[in-house]
C-alpha cells in the first residue's frame, strides 16, 4: 500500500508541475498523435481487406502505453476521451488518412490499392505494418 501512495504521489507532483502552464491539444503533441494515427490508418486497412487483420494485443499496448503517456504529459482521461470521442478530430485524422494514403498510391474507397498499401506495410514492417498481419 504505502508503494502504491508513493508512486500515485509522485504522478500527481509530476502532473501538476508540467500541468501549470496550458495544454496543447492532443493533436499537436506528436508523440500521441503520430502513433494513433498510424494505428487509425491500421483499422481502416483490416476493416477493409479480408486478407488483413490486426495485431490486437500490440495494438492495445500501444494504445495503453499512450494513454499513461498521455495522463504522465497532464492529460485527463475525461480530456483523452473527449479527443477519441470528437467527431472533428476524426474528420481532421480521416482526411490527414487520405492524404497519407493518396501519397503512395491508395485510396481508401478502393479496397484493391488500400489492400495493396496494406501488405507493402507490412512487408516494410512500417509504423503502419506492425499493427497488421496477413490472414
Amino acid at each position: 500500500m504505502r508503494i502504491v501512495t508513493i508512486v500515485t504521489v509522485a504522478l500527481l507532483l509530476g502532473i501538476t508541475g508540467s500541468g501549470a502552464a496550458a495544454k496543447q491539444p492532443i493533436r499537436d503533441v506528436p508523440e500521441l498523435y503520430e502513433p494513433l494515427f498510424y494505428i487509425a490508418v491500421a483499422n481502416e486497412i483490416r476493416k477493409t481487406c479480408p486478407d488483413i487483420s490486426e495485431r490486437k494485443m500490440k495494438g492495445i499496448a500501444e494504445l495503453w502505453r499512450l494513454r499513461n503517456r498521455a495522463n504522465q504529459l497532464g492529460y485527463s482521461d475525461k480530456e483523452i476521451e473527449a479527443f477519441y470521442e470528437s467527431e472533428e478530430e476524426r474528420a481532421r485524422m480521416a482526411e490527414r488518412g487520405e492524404a497519407y494514403l493518396a501519397r503512395f498510391g491508395a485510396d481508401r474507397h478502393d479496397p484493391a490499392s488500400l489492400c495493396a498499401f496494406g501488405r507493402a506495410e507490412i512487408e516494410r514492417n512500417s509504423a503502419i505494418g506492425v499493427y497488421l498481419k496477413e490472414n
